[in-house]
Parts: C-alpha cells; structure tokens; sequence
C-alpha cells in the first residue's frame, strides 16, 4: 500500500509538470538557456505515462526515471522560464 501511494504521488508530480511545460510559452526555454518546450513536453509526457502505468498496472521500472525527469523539470526549468513571456505586474499576474 506504501508503495501504491508513492506511484500516485510520482504520478500527480509528473502530471502536474507535464501541465506546466505545456502551459508555458516555447520561447521562454531558449530564452533562459534551457532545452526545448518539445524535448520537455516529450519527456513529461513519457514520464506521466509510465508513472500512469506504474499506478495500475506492474510496470513499475521506470517510474523512478519518470521521477527524476519531473524533479528537474519542476527544480531547474520551472523556476528558470516561469517569468518569461508572461504579462505580470510587479504583484503578481493581472
């Protein structure tokens, strides 16, 4: 059961990053010296799905790969092209 919400959490931080990259404009990745909003996209993407798939079914292999690729999505990118190419105020979005 431990292990069964581990997977659920590896899965909703993967999904939750995956949303993100895809909310985030594509010149904002080259602008802050990163990889591409496709690169990120597709590694999210594969890792939402194995992390998906870790949760019901028994491929659970990668899902620690699918963790890592997250964390530095959500660690190092995220913080890094958050601010560019949106309109916001000096408070906050308005």
């Amino acid at each position: 059961m431990l292990w069964w919400l581990i997977y659920v959490a590896i899965f909703v931080a993967s999904l939750y990053a995956l949303v993100d990259a895809v909310r985030t404009p594509a010149q904002a990745f080259p602008a802050m010296d990163k990889q591409t909003k496709k690169l990120w996209v597709g590694l999210l993407s594969v890792g939402t799905f194995v992390s998906f798939s870790a949760v019901f079914t028994s491929m659970r292999f990668f899902v620690f790969i699918a963790l890592i690729a997250a964390l530095i999505y959500l660690l190092d990118v995220r913080p890094a092209v958050r601010g560019v190419g949106r309109s916001e105020g000096p408070y906050g979005p308005w």
